[in-house]
């Protein structure tokens, strides 16, 4: 068991590390440096902007390729790139171009405030299909669901999700609207990673608090149980008791009906 988990632990850690990096190079710093380049090379914003806003979308083209799947996420960023390229060529807008990130943010913000009228949130699904959910972790994952205060954190994380993505969605929206092409392509570049990883922090320590507090409120219910328990066989205890010194008080007071019971007992 020990040498299957540490044998396990490298090969997780290689497989975060090529996350970061493909999530650095094809969303972060390779449409950054492509923009800073064909610009240097005399291209116009828009061209620019388009040209170097293919690179994500590379990236999920390239999973679908290797997985043959294409999840909800993947989906939203390839609409925004082709509404965003549209858009940018019919107009020549180059504010245009930069708006289109925040259309896949804000349909994302829509859809968990919209899931909260569903059988289970957005959050939780997407939480269950990254447990693996035909996988014995995953199925225990689902059984949660049972649990009242289970199912709380997880409406609270996908209403905590849809309001912030909405507002992100937002803040970009103003942002390219008021800053330089350049600045707010930086902006909207860094600021999903951020504020994901912000909103994932504090679903890390609502979860262990949530945890904390449900392991509390079980040890207290448990301790409440014993305490009846005991009371109970106490109170037992004490009527039986009670039911003998009357026996015995009615035998002392009839002789003749001891001698009877004496004599039945024989």
């Amino acid at each position: 068991m020990t040498t299957s988990t540490q044998s396990a632990a490298p090969t997780r850690d290689r497989s975060r590390l090529r996350s970061v990096a493909k999530i650095v190079m094809f969303d972060i710093a390779g449409p950054l440096v492509a923009y800073q380049l064909l610009r240097s090379e005399g291209l116009s914003s828009v061209l620019a902007l388009v040209l170097s806003g293919v690179l994500p979308g590379v990236a999920v083209l390239g999973g679908l390729i290797r997985t043959r799947r294409l999840d909800a996420v993947g989906a939203l960023v390839l609409a925004g790139i082709a509404v965003g390229t549209v858009l940018g060529l019919v107009s020549g807008n180059a504010r245009l171009v930069l708006i289109e990130g925040s259309v896949p943010t804000g349909v994302f913000g829509v859809l968990c405030l919209a899931s909260l009228r569903s059988r289970r949130p957005l959050i939780f699904r997407f939480a269950h299909e990254f447990m693996g959910g035909d996988t014995p972790r995953g199925r225990e994952f689902d059984s949660l669901w049972q649990y009242p205060g289970f199912r709380h954190v997880f409406w609270l994380f996908t209403v905590v999700w849809g309001v912030t993505y909405l507002a992100e969605a937002a803040a970009r929206v103003v942002i390219v609207e008021t800053t330089s092409t350049g600045t707010a392509l930086v902006i909207s570049k860094v600021m999903p990673y951020a504020v994901s990883g912000v909103l994932v922090a504090w679903m890390v320590l609502y979860g262990r608090r949530a945890r904390r507090q449900g392991e509390r409120m079980a040890a207290q219910a448990q301790a409440a149980a014993e305490a009846m328990t005991a009371e109970a066989m106490t109170a037992e205890a004490q009527a039986a008791a009670e039911a003998m010194t009357a026996e015995a008080q009615a035998a002392a007071s009839d002789p003749a009906a001891s001698d009877r019971s004496l004599m039945a007992a024989r």
